[in-house]
């Protein structure tokens, strides 16, 4: 073979691997793959670990302004339940489309007894049962409405607003299915004068 056929033969396999489009369309083209592997990075992530959420209405107050933007945390209950005084978001029991922020107040199994505004837990921990205080979240003087006596099955949760005069909870549509909690809140970030990482109340028995 000689050099002239060697070098035309280079050239050809040279063209092959590579695309030889118009700027506008190598750009187009470029854009298209970038889409690509941001989709591939970013949704394992807002499906299995973190999804934004956006506050409506003034039910979680004074814990959660309307507006407010958090961040959602779901790794944690792949791996363990949630607990008591966690605020969790959760596709509503009357309309599946649409998310709700509350706090867990009795858990699966539980009894809970609501009367002249306070509210009883009875357990097989603590069978002559205890009182849920406000743990530090509530206005003062916060009183809860409404007469509830419900034991709770093995995959249902009890979760109520922190406004507890404003709110729509499980005294309106019942205990809440595991299978219907998104994730719990985890991170404030906005507004930036509150940005921080969401604790839990501990409460007293």
């Amino acid at each position: 073979m000689d050099q002239k056929t060697f070098d035309a033969l280079k050239n050809l396999r040279e063209r092959r691997g590579t695309l030889d489009l118009p700027p506008f369309l190598a750009f187009l083209f470029d854009l298209v793959k970038l889409v690509v592997v941001a989709f591939i990075i970013v949704w394992p992530i807002h499906y299995f670990i973190f999804q934004p959420f956006y506050v409506v209405g003034p039910s979680m107050e004074p814990s959660f302004y309307d507006k407010e933007y958090l961040i959602i945390e779901k790794i944690s209950y792949r791996l363990n339940d949630p607990e008591r005084g966690e605020v969790i978001i959760f596709q509503s029991p009357s309309s599946l489309k649409d998310y709700l922020i509350k706090r867990i107040i009795a858990l699966p199994g539980e009894r809970i007894v609501i009367k002249e505004g306070k509210i009883y837990i009875y357990n097989s921990f603590l069978p002559q049962g205890f009182l849920v205080d406000g743990g530090g979240y509530l206005f003062p003087g916060t009183t809860t409405p409404g007469a509830v006596d419900l034991t709770l099955s093995s995959d249902e949760y009890y979760v109520l607003g922190d406004n507890r005069n404003m709110s729509l909870d499980s005294r309106s549509f019942g205990p809440v299915k595991r299978e219907y909690i998104t994730g719990r809140a985890w991170f404030r970030g906005w507004p930036f004068s509150n940005m921080g990482l969401i604790k839990t109340p501990v409460f007293t028995y």
